[in-house]
């Protein structure tokens, strides 16, 4: 079983908005940091954000600080990615993660993750 389901995913044009969700599903991930990851066709998952275990903390990649927020309540096993001002190269699925035991922005450095939504801007 998936530990993580990603929604809302769909078809944006750029300059658009879209929440992406994060649920965790059959476990609890109650008070560990969670974060969002994306990947590009042809191209290699690449961090996005992530938020401390107790919330209060978030990281951003820098290109994407001032666009993309993550907020959520780890006591009730959700995480949300708002992301604003899209643009085409924002097209990519989107990977939520978990539990990280070491550099938030090393993919490999996370123990859980979801299947991806997909998110499609289009110019």
């Amino acid at each position: 079983q998936v530990p993580l389901v990603e929604s809302g995913g769909r078809l944006v044009q750029a300059g658009g908005s879209l929440r992406l969700s994060c649920a965790a599903s059959g476990r609890t991930f109650a008070n560990v940091p969670m974060g969002w990851f994306r990947q590009a066709p042809g191209k290699e998952r690449e961090f996005v954000a992530a938020m401390s275990s107790n919330g209060q903390s978030t990281y951003y990649a820098d290109s994407l600080k001032g666009r993309f927020t993550i907020f959520g309540d780890n006591t009730e096993n959700t995480v949300y990615l708002q992301m604003n001002g899209l643009k085409s190269e924002d097209t990519a699925v989107y990977y939520c993660a978990a539990d990280p035991d070491g550099d938030y922005q090393d993919s490999h450095s996370w123990d859980y993750w979801g299947k991806g939504t997909l998110v499609t801007v289009s110019q």
